[in-house]
């Protein structure tokens, strides 16, 4: 059999018989296990019980305690191998080291990952379980391979199998070691993008959009860099890069003229913070809540529910009501008729008190009541009023003042009067002498 982890535990438990050297490596296993179980359970109950300001920290702090369960049996076993590897055989410890580590990876691959695309404890998407899915066989198969002692001979046929790219001939084992370097740097720029934007949006004393245009670029910098230094490590000349700049130049200047012009509206946008997140805006025939401000697009959602993809060019070249910039309180009005014997100057009143009785209308500035001019049924009175959370809708206040309104002039005995209109209807009788018309009285038939 081959000289391997796998063989010498075989061994182990044949020869077990005469000394119960195994039993004792059970033991200090369990051991190691139990605890480190135990010491990661008690640092996530403290976490969870302690006061910590930031949510996300102590979300991000007890995922990790996940992670620390196999990384502390981890450490336990590794000590425990050392401590009596001098009285005993420590085979099983051997191969318990490379498992128990493969399951910490394993382990901490999967926080970074949710780290990175599922922060705040939301849902993974169906591209990232595949992946964690994928890369758990992967190390299992590689500890699988290491501990049946297969994994030299593997090795060594990636590196003599060989594929012919144009000139050049690469091994397998290079394509593998190229692909594990680009998926490890990207996955590392990603995750120290992601918690550095998770450190800039907590800092209150800067104006969100400056956070947001500042964790975009830093995420875009840190993305590039990754790429440059994996390549560099798979052997690639980077000065090749500059033919790939110059017809990536040309791409942008033919084709790419309106995705280039939104990536760069959306950076000014941020910049000069004519837009925030949680502003109430008008753009063309959509209202609605800023939601998200990416570097292509905006997301507006209207207050039925309804979310509106509006590109960033639309937002720097049109005209863009904001109704939340520099002040969130908005005027709202509403008009009605009263009949012309009502005492106006308590109409006025009675409009007044019916506003500030709805608990949305601000106090100052007050509701001010105007007579805008006299129609013919009656006197034509405004209300105007103001409210500071225009993002919660107009119509349910408006409907509220209204029917505020409704009660205190039914209370008052104040009339609305409605249209009234005399009706008569002319009938024309043709004779040979004269033409004229005859009135004919509406309840004449």
């Amino acid at each position: 059999m081959k000289n391997s982890l796998l063989s010498s535990l075989i061994a182990d438990l044949w020869s077990d018989m005469k000394a119960p050297d195994l039993l004792w490596q059970i033991l200090v296993l369990a051991i190691c296990l139990g605890t480190g179980a135990m010491l990661a359970r008690v640092v996530r109950t403290q976490i969870a019980s302690s006061d910590v300001k930031a949510r996300f920290v102590r979300l991000g702090v007890e995922s990790f305690a996940r992670v620390l369960s196999p990384l502390l049996a981890l450490l336990f076993i590794v000590i425990a191998k050392s401590m009596v590897e001098h009285w005993i055989r420590i085979n099983l410890l051997r191969i318990a080291i490379p498992l128990v580590g493969s399951f910490a990876l394993i382990r901490f691959a999967f926080y970074i990952l949710r780290r990175i695309f599922a922060r705040g404890g939301g849902t993974v998407g169906g591209f990232v379980l595949v992946f964690e899915k994928v890369f758990a066989v992967a190390v299992w198969a590689g500890v699988a391979l290491y501990v049946t002692g297969w994994w030299p001979d593997v090795a060594q046929y990636l590196d003599q199998t060989v594929l012919p790219i144009g000139r050049n001939k690469v091994s397998l084992l290079t394509i593998a070691q190229a692909s594990g370097s680009v998926i490890v740097t990207l996955v590392i720029a990603l995750w120290v993008g992601a918690a550095l934007e998770e450190r800039l949006m907590r800092m209150d004393s800067v104006h969100s959009s400056l956070r947001v245009v500042m964790a975009r670029m830093v995420r875009a910098i840190l993305i590039l860099l990754a790429v440059l230094l994996s390549l560099s490590l798979v052997g690639i000349d980077l000065t090749v890069l500059s033919v790939f700049g110059g017809a990536l130049g040309v791409g942008l200047g033919l084709g790419l003229q309106k995705i280039v012009s939104n990536y760069v509206s959306g950076f000014v946008i941020l910049i000069e913070r004519s837009l925030a997140l949680g502003d109430m805006v008008t753009v063309d025939k959509y209202t609605g809540l800023v939601t998200r401000i990416n570097t292509r697009y905006t997301i507006v959602r209207s207050l039925d529910g309804v979310e509106t993809v509006i590109p960033n060019e639309m937002l720097l070249s049109g005209a863009v009501q904001n109704h939340s910039l520099t002040d969130r309180v908005v005027r709202l009005a509403t008009r009605l008729t009263v009949a012309y014997r009502t005492d106006i100057d308590q109409a006025l009143k009675l409009l007044e008190d019916a506003a500030r009785s709805v608990p949305r209308v601000v106090r100052e500035p007050a509701p001010q009541g105007y007579l805008i001019k006299f129609d013919p049924d009656g006197f034509e009175l405004e209300l105007g009023f103001w409210i500071a959370d225009p993002e919660n809708g107009r119509s349910s206040v408006l409907s509220d003042v209204n029917r505020a309104i409704w009660k205190a002039l039914q209370g008052a005995g104040i009339d609305i009067p409605y249209p009234q209109r005399e009706v008569r209807i002319l009938e024309s009788i043709p004779r040979p002498d004269a033409q004229h018309s005859k009135e004919i009285p509406l309840g004449a038939r």
